[in-house]
């Protein structure tokens, strides 16, 4: 199956080269995603928990713009800016994947994007 790459509101291209979500061979591929608030620009305040979760409902209006939801996460790659910052990060991670939650790496790094404090990318399946 060759890639698609969806159309639907919440889908709509942004300033930059890169499709917000991409689907192929029955993954759905979320493209980076950040604490901001949709149309907004910078981090929301509030510090790593609101951050997380800002994410995070990022993370969900593009699953749901494509009939899925967090239960069909696969796999997550988490880029915190700060390792201190994990466990707090966890404990609002956790609330979004109470139960089999998918495969998951963090990696620290050393700046993101607009001086955010974390990033995520997410493997869906159909």
């Amino acid at each position: 199956m060759p890639k698609t790459v969806p159309t639907a509101p919440g889908l709509e291209p942004g300033e930059y080269p890169f499709s917000k979500v991409v689907e192929a061979n029955g993954f759905v591929f979320v493209a980076g995603q950040v604490g901001d608030v949709p149309g907004g620009h910078g981090a929301v305040p509030g510090g790593i928990e609101a951050e997380t979760r800002a994410m995070l409902d990022n993370v969900g209006r593009l699953l749901e713009a494509v009939g899925l939801g967090y239960a069909d996460v696969v796999r997550c790659t988490i880029y915190l800016r700060d390792f201190a910052d994990f466990a707090a990060m966890n404990a609002v991670y956790r609330a979004y994947f109470p139960s089999e939650p998918p495969a998951r790496a963090t990696v620290g790094v050393t700046a993101l994007a607009a001086d955010y404090s974390i990033e995520i990318e997410v493997t869906a399946a159909r």
